[in-house]
């Protein structure tokens, strides 16, 4: 595929475009590590939460629905839709929590809440194990898509891909620090969402397609169009929305849904200037994340069921694609080049977007924990913050190096996404509960940590003796979650002195802190108690859900669903509104 002098161009704009933020926000970055990691906490809520669904909106994210949709139609979607619950739980219970902490990164949580050698050593691990391992991985799946996309629609090869990517990334991110990739975030999001709304207009068009009504009616998508699995299939009801509604949501930890918050959602809610500015952050997020941007997508999958019915297909129309790479994720990208100058240059700028959007931020966030959890708090206290900015610049270099060498190892981004359900499997409920009962410790987490890799060491070496993949999931949340139960029981719990602290530094709710809120005359009941927050999550909830099929509704032309799904989410949307005014 050739591109155009006009392609180019808008690549080009692009790349002046958000360099040129980087210089700009470069000028304050490297002031310190609180600026360089968290903009100085004075970030409004608008820019945060489009800089967190812009964030989610990665590369990999359109193929891995594509993967979704083309194997178990639309309504596998609910293995990621189920995670709302968990972020609205963030929003309306969390987020108050964790900018009252005012922790520098959501590692240093660990020693204002827990004592001990065990809370040290829980923070030292987790910043290298979230930060180094886990981002990585998570990065790796990125440049994965990264790599299809341009040997699709440039030609490149996965070593030219690589190189290329990383050099660019590397270029913007080691400048601007936070500020960076906030205020670009917000470029990019825009941008991402007009090529993807354009590209899905055009495809949709195509002969081979016929528009959007002979898309929704056509023998080979009508199939793949329900919002739900088929009630009757025992096993896929189990495996596509029982489990991920029933259990997954608040029992599996995942980079950007994580129970209770973490990671670089709370990063961004530590950036805010004040609480109010980090609810409305995420909320905002989570309205846009689950009803804004999925269906075009959805729709470019659908098309592409029509145009590319199997794998082989794919495989015929790029013989000279490595095919290494063949998968139904790869459908994304194979529709893609079916778009016209300037569109195509749009959208390969878009996706270029949404890749350089996610890896800026995991990079950021990767090289606070390494700065802040690790670097000053084990090696040097004492050091500069012109010393801890320049190690958080190396450490974005490190970090995007080793993402780079990972990514041609993986298969496709639903692995990678099905593994870090695995190792994250359990221990969710940890932290949603460790704000509201004083007995969890750090040995708590440091069991439930380690036991899921034992687990998928156990099953990888010695078998899973039948289990089907949703058996073992659930195998390991129960054990993981008897593990640390048991664990947290039997060990020595936080100090006396520690548990009051925290309590007087957050004011949880008295829920699970009776020994320790006794003892202190502190006046917790700021914002809405604890029933009318788990209410207001779940209005959050239905009016999400209610505007992401309402969307749905109204592009398969079902049009008295839509307006049900309209007054349900006003309605929602008017008791929340009304509610958090109060």
């Amino acid at each position: 595929m050739q591109l155009t002098t006009l392609d180019y161009s808008i690549i080009g704009g692009f790349f002046l475009l958000v360099i040129g933020i980087g210089l700009w926000a470069g000028r304050t970055a490297g002031k310190s590590s609180k600026h360089y990691f968290l903009s100085n906490r004075d970030m409004p809520w608008w820019l945060l939460g489009v800089s967190m669904v812009a964030t989610t909106f990665s590369a990999d994210t359109p193929n891995l629905v594509t993967d979704i949709i083309r194997k178990n139609g639309v309504a596998g979607n609910w293995v990621w839709w189920a995670f709302l619950l968990t972020g609205m739980l963030t929003v309306f219970v969390y987020a108050r929590l964790w900018r009252r902490s005012s922790v520098l990164t959501d590692l240093e949580f660990y020693e204002i809440r827990y004592s001990g050698r065990a809370a040290t050593f829980l923070r030292a691990f987790r910043a290298i194990y979230l930060g180094v391992f886990f981002n990585v991985v998570i990065m790796a799946g990125v440049m994965l898509a990264g790599m299809k996309i341009a040997g699709i629609l440039l030609g490149w090869s996965a070593e030219t891909t690589l190189i290329v990517l990383s050099a660019i990334i590397l270029a913007f991110s080691t400048i601007g620090g936070f500020k960076g990739v906030v205020v670009t975030d917000f470029v990019q999001f825009g941008l991402s969402m007009l090529g993807m709304i354009l590209a899905a207009i055009y495809l949709i068009d195509l002969p081979e397609v016929g528009g959007l009504t002979a898309l929704v009616n056509h023998e080979l998508v009508v199939d793949y169009t329900s919002f739900f699995p088929d009630f009757d299939n025992r096993e896929t009801l189990i495996t596509l929305f029982i489990i991920p509604i029933a259990v997954q949501w608040w029992n599996v930890w995942y980079p950007g849904a994580e129970p209770g918050g973490g990671g670089y959602i709370a990063q961004r809610m530590l950036s805010a200037k004040d609480e109010n500015h980090a609810v409305k952050a995420t909320l905002l997020f989570n309205a846009a994340h689950y009803a804004l941007r999925p269906w075009p997508w959805i729709l470019i999958a659908l098309a592409s069921l029509i145009v590319f019915p199997q794998v082989s297909d794919i495989a015929k129309a790029f013989p000279d694609l490595d095919t290494t790479l063949l998968g139904d994720d790869l459908a994304f990208p194979a529709m893609l080049s079916f778009l016209p100058a300037g569109l195509l240059g749009l959208v390969i700028a878009s996706l270029l977007a949404a890749l350089m959007s996610t890896i800026s931020t995991h990079l950021n966030w990767g090289a606070s924990y390494i700065v802040n959890d690790f670097y000053k708090r084990f090696i040097k206290p004492d050091a500069s913050e012109a010393r801890l900015v320049n190690v958080g610049r190396l450490s974005t270099v490190i970090l995007m190096l080793l993402a780079a060498f990972l990514a041609p190892y993986l298969d496709s981004a639903k692995e990678a996404f099905d593994l870090l359900l695995k190792i994250g499997a359990g221990t969710g409920l940890i932290f949603i509960l460790r704000w509201f009962w004083w007995r969890i410790n750090a040995w708590s987490e440091i069991s439930a940590m380690v036991f899921p890799l034992l687990v998928i060491i156990y099953f990888k070496t010695v078998g899973t003796h039948g289990l089907k993949e949703y058996e073992q999931l659930l195998v390991m949340i129960a054990l993981t979650t008897a593990v640390w139960v048991t664990v947290t029981l039997l060990t020595r719990p936080t100090s006396t002195e520690k548990l009051e602290s925290f309590f007087a530094l957050v004011r949880p709710h008295e829920v699970g802190w009776g020994p320790i809120s006794k003892k202190l005359n502190l006046d917790t009941r700021i914002g809405a108690n604890f029933p009318s927050e788990l209410l207001m999550m779940a209005l959050g909830c239905l009016m999400v859900y209610a505007l992401l099929f309402f969307t749905g509704s109204l592009l398969y032309g079902a049009y008295i669903n839509a307006l049900i799904c309209l007054a349900v989410a006003i309605l929602s949307g008017g008791f929340l509104w009304r509610m958090n005014r109060t």
